[in-house]
């Protein structure tokens, strides 16, 4: 199999955001970042790129939080305000559209703050140039 890392000079913060918001390998874009929801594989399946060092820690949840946070309160306050529902019909709306949207953003938050690591060369991604 052939060598396809990236020297540290040539990773681009870009590429490697996007692709670990799609849930890829930053270096190859092909193989899946992700062995179940947020468990990171070790070494991408493709070009054995080391993908163990990150340390993503709380910081996709946060970002969750904050996105959900802002889009869903303003559309919860004009709902509310604009057509006043019974109570339990905008608490189980609200609940469902929070709780699909932090699922769906989470792992690709993940994703991505372990592609700016790995461009960066942040803890365990330190290029062996």
């Amino acid at each position: 199999m052939s060598d396809t890392r990236i020297t540290q000079a040539t990773r681009s913060s870009k590429t490697a955001m996007w692709r670990g918001f799609r849930r890829r390998c930053p270096n190859c874009g092909e193989g899946h970042m992700f062995t179940s929801f947020l468990k990171v594989v070790d070494r991408c399946p493709v070009c054995q790129e080391s993908l163990s060092g990150h340390r993503a820690d709380d910081g996709p949840a946060y970002l969750t939080i904050l996105i959900v946070g802002h889009l869903l309160a303003p559309i919860l306050i004009y709902s509310f305000v604009e057509y006043r529902p019974d109570p339990l019909v905008l608490a189980t709306a609200f609940t469902i559209g929070t709780v699909g949207l932090s699922l769906f953003l989470l792992p690709r938050l993940k994703g991505l703050v372990v592609g700016i690591q790995w461009a960066n060369g942040m803890h365990g991604f330190a290029s062996p140039d």
